[in-house]
């Protein structure tokens, strides 16, 4: 089946959302800043989708979404991306595959949940105790035989939580099949593939721009790959996915008091007590000759939190205080789009000092994507095109990606000797 224009734009505007999202989660790291940007990117899946039948779950798609790519923020690939620096082809393929599994799993996780609570119906519970429990107990098995047991090491000396990540997915792949979620397995199997090549495809671009010597931020460009083709992959596998008959549209929101909470105070909260410590910000401050740097360092981090608390206290009270009742529709699902992502750029932009400075020019760019998926979400509307789900086609991409990445692997090690950052796996 030939994939339409309107399709694509929609793709397109799909992976920019997650991938500018995740450019500026460089900045906070770990599970509450995949978070954060995983629920940006589901948001942008709900409002390019305009089905009214998804508007009264959309709180809770949004956070299941926003767990999932934040469980894949306990893994560390800091010395994985090191692999991909290396000179001969046995490390850089292994580095650039460990990246794949590792975005892949950032995907997968993310997008099988996201999925799961837009199949979640009256005629079709999801039991979610149940699968949570079953996740975290093959979780631990996983990383008690892989790691414990057997010793399969992918990143030594740090931490081998992919491991554990991957037990997730197994336990989340187990629910799915055996209960007959086909969309969101779907969904799961296509960001996992998107996701997981941006990884890889990210850490070559960064190579080629560190050899290249051009004064750019190419951490970031790896960032923005992951999120970016993660988005992409995310979007195709929910626009293709075999949806089952909708409910009827729910107008009543009460009831969505966790969903709202966590994603407006209790995912941002934790950002800003990790992320914007005192120490930090005057570090930052001193590092670009700021006057009065412990000054600068604490009004950063008042404004920081005050946002953080003033946008929660509306969005809670929007959609859930209020005595007027107040459903979820595209026009306040899209303004809140915005408040959410604008508040995640105002972060970013105060922890690294661009209110100040523009030694940081990728931060500028993030307002400029914003601004772009802004005038795209209004021309975009999904154009679904249901799909039968093949594994057997889903294998083929991913030899595919094996043979795509180990091309990847000859160029860069073609563009440089030993550089700096270089590990060694083998």
């Amino acid at each position: 089946m030939k994939l339409s224009k309107s399709f694509l734009l929609v793709v397109l505007v799909a992976g920019m959302t997650l991938g500018t999202a995740w450019a500026i989660r460089g900045q906070f790291g770990h599970e509450q800043g995949a978070a954060w940007a995983g629920g940006i990117g589901a948001l942008v899946l709900l409002l390019l989708a305009k089905r009214k039948d998804w508007y009264p779950k959309a709180l809770r798609a949004t956070l299941a979404g926003a767990i999932g790519w934040g469980l894949g923020g306990a893994m560390s690939y800091g010395i994985v991306v090191g692999y991909g620096r290396g000179s001969d082809f046995g490390n850089v393929y292994y580095g650039l595959m460990m990246l794949f599994v590792i975005g892949g799993l950032y995907g997968f996780l993310g997008g099988g949940l996201f999925g799961l609570a837009l199949e979640d119906s009256k005629m079709k519970k999801v039991d979610w105790p149940r699968l949570f429990v079953e996740m975290v107990a093959v979780a631990l098995v996983t990383y008690f035989f892989l790691i414990e047991q057997w010793g399969w090491l992918m990143t030594p000396p740090r931490s081998e939580m992919w491991a554990a990540c991957l037990g997730l997915a197994l336990g989340l792949s187990w629910y799915l099949v055996r209960n007959y979620y086909v969309a969101a397995l779907r969904v799961a199997v296509f960001a996992g593939l998107g996701g997981g090549f941006g990884f890889a495809f990210g850490n070559f671009l960064h190579v080629l721009g560190y050899v290249s010597e051009i004064g750019f931020n190419f951490w970031n460009v790896m960032e923005y790959s992951l999120g970016f083709f993660g988005g992409v992959g995310m979007a195709y596998g929910t626009y293709t996915a075999n949806w089952p008959q909708a409910d009827p549209v729910r107008e009543e929101p009460k009831g969505e008091w966790f969903p709202i909470m966590a994603l407006t105070l209790m995912i941002p909260f934790v950002v800003w007590d990790q992320s914007f410590g005192l120490e930090r910000l005057t570090k930052m401050a001193t590092t670009i000759q700021i006057a009065n740097s412990e000054i600068v360092a604490k009004i950063s981090q008042a404004v920081a939190l005050s946002l953080i608390l003033g946008s929660a206290g509306y969005w809670i009270n929007y959609y859930y205080f209020q005595k007027s009742v107040v459903a979820v529709n595209f026009e306040n699902l899209r303004w809140f789009f915005f408040s959410y992502f604008s508040l995640y750029m105002v972060g970013s932009w105060l922890i690294t000092g661009a209110f100040f400075s523009t030694y940081r020019v990728e931060q500028y760019l993030y307002a400029v994507n914003l601004l772009i998926i802004g005038w795209l979400l209004q021309k975009g509307q999904a154009e679904f095109q249901p799909k039968e789900n093949q594994v057997a086609h889903w294998g083929i991409v991913l030899l595919g990606i094996g043979v795509i990445v180990a091309v990847l692997a000859l160029i860069a090690i073609g563009t440089h000797g030993e550089i700096k950052g270089a590990q060694i796996r083998f």
